[in-house]
């Protein structure tokens, strides 16, 4: 049977919800590279980060933080990413300010080249002409993303080379997340 895979997503339309801001330093000093979390590779965080609540509102089991987009996951989350994905995720503990429940921030270490550009409804890349010369040839916007599965090998959790916003997981993640009650998740498959 041919392994399935989804891209996990927040849901926006969770009632109440909160609203995280970009992680800070202790000191609430901006973290230089915050696009680091997005990257796909592993990283070295030398010391606990900050997050601060944007808005107040019912805490998320997974949420992207601030303009960065970091993913930020609460005990149940993380517990399924340690547990099935520890080859694919590094999990660095944050304090998220005025809650005493222990959060982290997820970064997923593998970076796969496998859009399936023709499976796919609509792709568009970055040209040396653009605003953002060094980005030519990666994506600029994915449709209907689907992926070549023959690529992903063993992975279980990992980004797209060239387009950094999804994150992708295999159908057990999935299942593990959804069963756990992972609040503020939701998914589409790839």
């Amino acid at each position: 049977m041919e392994r399935r895979f989804f891209s996990l997503t927040i849901d926006v339309y969770v009632k109440g919800r909160w609203y995280l801001g970009d992680p800070t330093d202790t000191q609430g000093k901006e973290i230089d590279d915050i696009w680091q979390f997005r990257r796909g590779r592993p990283i070295e965080l030398r010391e606990k980060l900050c997050v601060p609540v944007y808005r107040s509102g019912a805490p998320l089991d997974v949420d992207f933080a601030g303009v960065g987009l970091t993913p930020i996951v609460g005990a149940r989350a993380a517990s399924v990413f340690r547990e099935m994905a520890s080859d694919d995720v590094q999990l660095f503990p944050v304090e998220v300010v005025g809650e005493a429940k222990p959060f982290h921030l997820l970064n997923v270490q593998r970076e796969i080249r496998c859009v399936d550009d023709a499976a796919c409804r609509s792709v568009q890349y970055f040209t040396d002409d653009d605003v953002m010369p060094e980005k030519a040839g990666q994506y600029r916007s994915v449709m209907g993303l689907r992926i070549d599965k023959s690529k992903v090998g063993s992975a279980r959790v990992f980004r797209l080379w060239g387009y950094s916003i999804p994150i992708i997981v295999d159908e057990e993640i999935k299942d593990a997340l959804e069963t756990s009650g992972t609040l503020g998740v939701k998914f589409e498959e790839v």
